[in-house]
């Protein structure tokens, strides 16, 4: 999944983008409301973690405009502004949840969790595709009862492709949100990604769900 971090100060900029991208997103980051309004317009962004306190821009004013977008993507709302009335305002611009700072990171990756969840239809943290079964918490997949060892990158395509099941999804969109803004668009690495993750999905003798629709992309479906 894709997500725009937007904070103007380095301090947490660089960590966050640092952690969650470490969890397994693609990231990409902002360190004003004109250079994020301009990323969020250009880009497809599942998740938009939004520090209020900008220095070009009100962070309510970009969360409104973003939200206001065809894409819309959603927003987690950070600042340290704790009143209730504060809440509620950012609630009431679009924003889809608020963490009050200081915060601990594995809340944050708990809210970035939970919120995409929110779009993807489920309501746990494990995603099922018959005998295939994905934890987002504990980043583990099994197939068939048995551990799959997957790179990171493995890991995110599978994730958006299970969120996805039986939907044909093509190259561009895989680019577009597994993968951030420093990505080749003219790179095979998506082709080559999904080809060793369907030998690795048909390592066990056991049918792949996992198969290409030529000229169109590829799809993930439950195994006959």
């Amino acid at each position: 999944m894709r997500l725009l971090v937007v904070e103007d100060e380095p301090d947490l900029l660089h960590p966050l983008h640092f952690g969650l991208s470490n969890a397994g997103y693609a990231v990409d980051g902002a360190p004003n409301g004109t250079e994020a309004l301009a990323k969020a317009t250009q880009t497809t962004y599942d998740l938009v973690v939004l520090d209020l306190g900008l220095p070009d821009m009100d962070g309510l004013e970009l969360c409104r405009r973003v939200t206001a977008l065809q894409t819309r993507p959603r927003v987690l709302i950070l600042t340290a502004r704790d009143g209730i009335a504060d809440r509620v305002h950012g609630l009431d611009q679009g924003a889809d949840d608020y963490l009050v700072k200081p915060f601990a990171f594995p809340e944050l990756l708990a809210r970035v969790r939970a919120l995409l969840r929110r779009d993807n239809g489920t309501a746990g943290s494990v995603l099922v595709c018959g005998a295939l079964e994905l934890d987002l918490v504990r980043h583990e997949v099994w197939w068939h009862q048995q551990p799959l060892s997957l790179t990171r990158k493995e890991f995110a395509v599978l994730e958006y492709l299970m969120t996805r099941q039986g939907a044909v999804v093509s190259a561009e969109e895989l680019l577009e949100h597994v993968w951030d803004e420093n990505a080749d668009p003219f790179t095979q690495t998506v082709r080559v990604t999904v080809g060793t993750l369907r030998r690795k999905l048909a390592a066990g003798n056991h049918p792949t769900p996992l198969e290409t629709v030529v000229g169109r992309g590829y799809r993930l479906r439950e195994a006959s």
